[in-house]
Parts: structure tokens; C-alpha cells; sequence
């Protein structure tokens, strides 16, 4: 792929149309509840975020951003009643980009974090090297819709099963869906504080969210319940 910005710009653009179109495609194949309920269908005002440091870091946030300044730069884009505005960030628009250090991989919580943008719809982080393909984004939008209608089905089963906890199960699905990995580790033990597969599953770093997700909603399922 050319160096220009322009060109980049423009395959970035054409990146983000073909995953929401992708995951605007999967989730007609949902119940009509469960379309209504994904993230992205349910967003009154959505940016996009591409992201330059070592790793691309692409990310939706529903969260107020400033208009643009100096050098940068948005376009915007829409497809079957879903509008966006895409924006170009690096560590030239925001210096503090340039302190984060991904030589060991992608730190999308750092990069967050230096935005200022904790809230997001969803976060990809694309290799140096990887790929901008409409197949790479037809793969990422429907991975995506389908992450979220599970997310959704699993918080609802949760609350469900919270009996009196309730809110903290609410609290929980918002850490869940934020990727705020330890208060989401944290909430769920509080939830079912005396199961032991939860327990480990919180303890071990390297268990992913959903793993997490799932060991709880076994442990409330349990006869012991919320325990």
C-alpha cells in the first residue's frame, strides 16, 4: 500500500465502511430484540477513531469528540441508517501517542487512556504489516456482531440469575463491555464470591473476558447460586 496520507485515508475510510457493513449484514440475522440491542445500532452519535502508533489502533466511541484542529483530519460516512465521522489521530495530533510503547505488543488500554476515550463501542488493533482488506473487515465486523449479541444474551442471563444483586450485575456488564478487565473480575467474584472456577478464572491474567463472562453465569446457574 502507498505511503501518501491520502491514500491511507482513504483505504481507512473504506476499512470502517465495509466492517460496519459486515456487522450491519450479521445483525439482520439476529431477533429483532437482540438487533436492537448491539452497540452499534443503538448509537445516536458514533466516531471512529484510527489510531497510528507502533500498532493501528481503530476504535468507535459514542463519547463527545472536539472538532477538529490544525492537522487533523474527518471524514464522514454512513450506510443503511447508520452515520460516523471518522477521524485521524497519531502521535503529530497528539504528542503523548508517541510515549506509548507497544514493542511488545498492542496497548489499547494505554491508547485509550491518552485520548481520553474510556467508553468505546469497539476497539481493533491491526499489526504493523496487517492487512486493511475488505475480507480482513468483513471478518472483524461479523466477529463483532456476533461478540456482541453474545455479550448481550450472557448479561441478560446474568442479571437474571443476580436475584437481590441486580445492580451490581448491571455494573458488572458495563466493566464487561468497557474491557475494564479487573473491576470486571472484581464485580464477578463479588457476584458469586465462594465459587472456585471463578475464582480461578479471575486469578489467572491470562483468562479472556469472556472466559471470565462465562464462569460466572455457570456459578449463578449452580445450586449454590449467588452463593
Amino acid at each position: 500500500m502507498s505511503a501518501d496520507p491520502g491514500q491511507l485515508r482513504e483505504a481507512m475510510s473504506q476499512f470502517v465502511a465495509a466492517l460496519h457493513g459486515a456487522y450491519l449484514d450479521q445483525a439482520r440475522l439476529l431477533p429483532v430484540g437482540e438487533q436492537g440491542e448491539l452497540p452499534l445500532l443503538r448509537a445516536d452519535r458514533l466516531t471512529v477513531l484510527a489510531v497510528g502508533v507502533r500498532h493501528l489502533h481503530v476504535l468507535a466511541t459514542t463519547s463527545p469528540v472536539p472538532a477538529p484542529r490544525g492537522p487533523e483530519v474527518e471524514l464522514p460516512g454512513s450506510l443503511d441508517g447508520l452515520s460516523w465521522t471518522l477521524r485521524f489521530f497519531d502521535p503529530v495530533v497528539v504528542p503523548a501517542l508517541g510515549l506509548v510503547d507497544e514493542t511488545a505488543g498492542p496497548q489499547p488500554a494505554e491508547v485509550r487512556r491518552v485520548l481520553g476515550v474510556p467508553d468505546v463501542v469497539y476497539h481493533l488493533s491491526v499489526s504493523p504489516g496487517g492487512g486493511l482488506t475488505p475480507h480482513h473487515a468483513q471478518h472483524a465486523g461479523t466477529g463483532l456482531a456476533n461478540q456482541h449479541a453474545a455479550q448481550f444474551r450472557d448479561h441478560d442471563a446474568i442479571r437474571a440469575h443476580a436475584g437481590t444483586r441486580v445492580a451490581l450485575a448491571e455494573e458488572y456488564a458495563v466493566a464487561d463491555r468497557l474491557g475494564l478487565h479487573q473491576a470486571a473480575r472484581l464485580l464477578a467474584q463479588r457476584l458469586s464470591p465462594s465459587d472456585p472456577a471463578l475464582a480461578a478464572a479471575c486469578a489467572d491474567p491470562d483468562a479472556p473476558d469472556d472466559a471470565v463472562r462465562h464462569a460466572l453465569l455457570a456459578a449463578l446457574r449452580s445450586p449454590a447460586g449467588v452463593g
